[in-house]
């Protein structure tokens, strides 16, 4: 047998192989009856060297099958009732904990969404990649250190002896998610689960991130699961794609299947959700002037050694902008390139350094806490995370209506204005009487706009507002803030590292980079022909930019069309 058919062969050897997986909640001890099943007859494989991707919408049974998987189901709730988890042939739901422990990391792995949860705030990161070593390997001190280090430097961190030394928070989202790679694959497992791992990561790093893993796969003929809501990505990085919904797999089938030719109404569905990076076609708003920013500036000191003069680090330099009412405008750029630091200054939660925000005429750069108070109704914002923002005691009224509570309105008359608010986002008027736990991810940010909105702003600012959520619920976010927009005529300040998001909500686009503002313009000069070689490099790194999903072809054919 020649190498290229021995490739072939171990190509073609299942690591994994689920057969009719049932997830169910646990039963109360002694009631006989069987718990609701989250997740039924569930049927997959994976082969060495193949990128499975599993796609769904919230709720859908995806991470509940990788849980499964690295035996992390909560004991407490739920539980396997039946089927196998085979991986190269051993059934891991006959293993005990202590065998389960042994297999983690080094022969399956899982690298998750938030990698500060994965990642011990009070120790350095070297060390507790060199934890996974001391507790599978036999190498000695020295060798340990040697092995982090190759590994640093195999996923592309630069100066790997300072980030062996750093903690978490002293690196970069990026370079937190590319530690956490570098843990799961120290050991080279024969399959790795990554769990929507670039999801908050800007275009460019989420590159790097899909290149690395592709890379490290192709060296050691990993087995790849990755979960994600992300068809940009799935278009990247897919052999082929398993589609579920309400814990049942609904289709499967190879990439070009799956993107071009859907077959099931709900697969249409999602893949048709995703927005495109061409832009739409439409007319600058021309009503008044609500916010005007004028060289704003935010400055921090940076660490210092004793006795050494503080350097100052600029968040923002020289930024400026004109909203006017009615129009959305979308400020996008890299982690770090200063966008949210803008927002925030904006809304005062931090006070700039210097230059001038006037919000329909009235500079409020300088005003005390006190004076702004009057002014903070007119701008509002809403957050990435809508669960952080909401109070998980309170009932979804009392949070909604706590801003015109604080501005001295009567609680029968806020009622009436949530109730309203309630309408304005498409929720039902009886979620007021319910807790934040009762609605999904969705739900959550159309509250947390109502509460916004609520309050009758000018200006609303909305910072990575979508980026969490599935494609369909995106869709129908973006499609409510649009709405809104014209019926109520707010200006919307649009924060966003998606350019597909921005080239279809916005009407005018503002790319910052370290700080600076690069080109700015009208979204269809801004992303369909940019001046800036910044824009383009954004532009270039956007995953499955080469797929009219919406269409259903790839964006060769559409062009020829």
């Amino acid at each position: 047998m020649n190498s290229q058919e021995q490739t072939q062969t171990q190509s073609n050897q299942a690591v994994l192989t689920i057969k009719d997986l049932c997830v169910r909640l646990k039963s109360p001890t002694g009631s006989g009856a069987q718990g609701k099943a989250l997740v039924q007859g569930l049927n997959l494989h994976v082969n060495a060297g193949e990128t499975l991707c599993i796609v769904g919408e919230s709720g859908s049974g995806k991470s509940l099958t990788s849980l499964s998987i690295m035996g992390l189901l909560p004991a407490e709730s739920l539980e396997v009732t039946s089927g196998s988890i085979e991986l190269e042939g051993r059934n891991l739901l006959t293993l005990n904990k202590g065998q389960m422990r042994a297999l983690r990391a080094s022969q399956l792995a899982m690298v998750f969404q938030e990698p500060m949860t994965a990642l011990n705030p009070v120790h350095k990161v070297g060390a507790q990649v060199e934890e996974v070593l001391k507790l599978h390997s036999t190498m000695s001190a020295s060798q340990r250190r040697t092995r982090v280090l190759e590994m640093l430097e195999a996923v592309h961190l630069p100066d790997i002896q300072r980030i062996y030394d750093s903690y978490p928070h002293q690196l970069s989202g990026g370079q937190r998610q590319r530690i956490v790679i570098a843990m799961a694959l120290i050991l080279q497992p024969r399959l790795l689960i990554a769990d929507e791992p670039t999801t908050a990561l800007d275009v460019t790093t989420q590159k790097q991130i899909l290149s690395l893993i592709r890379e490290l796969q192709e060296k050691h003929g990993t087995a790849v699961i990755f979960i994600t809501h992300d068809f940009g990505v799935v278009a990247e990085i897919a052999d082929r794609i398993l589609v579920m919904n309400k814990g049942q797999v609904v289709e499967t089938g190879t990439r070009d299947q799956i993107l071009a030719n859907p077959v099931e109404a709900y697969t249409r569905m999602l893949v048709s959700s995703v927005p495109s990076l061409v832009p739409h076609s439409r007319e600058l708003p021309q009503g008044a002037t609500i916010l005007e920013v004028k060289a704003l500036e935010k400055t921090y000191p940076k660490a210092k050694k004793f006795l050494q003069k503080a350097e100052l680090v600029h968040a923002a330099s020289d930024v400026t902008l004109t909203l006017k009412r009615g129009e959305i405008l979308g400020i996008v750029g890299e982690s770090g390139s200063g966008k949210s630091t803008v927002a925030r200054c904006i809304v005062r939660l931090i006070d700039p350094s210097g230059g001038e925000i006037r919000l329909k005429g009235d500079d409020i750069t300088t005003l005390s806490r006190g004076a702004l108070l009057p002014l903070r109704k007119r701008i509002q914002i809403v957050f990435q995370d809508p669960y952080r923002s909401l109070n998980p005691r309170r009932r979804i009224g009392d949070s909604v209506i706590e801003g015109l509570l604080n501005y001295g309105m009567p609680r029968d008359q806020a009622m009436t204005k949530a109730l309203e608010a309630m309408d304005l986002v498409g929720l039902p008027r009886q979620s007021l009487d319910r807790f934040p736990h009762q609605f999904s991810g969705g739900q959550r940010q159309r509250i947390c706009i109502a509460r916004a909105l609520v309050m009758e702003p000018d200006v609303l600012v909305c910072d990575e507002a979508v980026s969490a959520l599935d494609v369909s619920v995106q869709a129908q976010v973006l499609e409510l803030l649009e709405d809104v927009r014209q019926r109520v005529g707010v200006g919307v300040l649009f924060i966003t590292h998606d350019l597909r998001v921005a080239a279809q909500i916005c009407d005018s686009i503002m790319v910052m980079k370290n700080g600076r503002v690069v080109e700015a313009g009208p979204v269809q000069q801004v992303l369909g022909a940019p001046e800036q070689a910044y824009t383009r490099a954004l532009i270039d790194a956007a995953p499955g930019r080469h797929w009219d999903f919406q269409n259903f072809r790839p964006v060769a054919e559409t062009a020829a069309a």
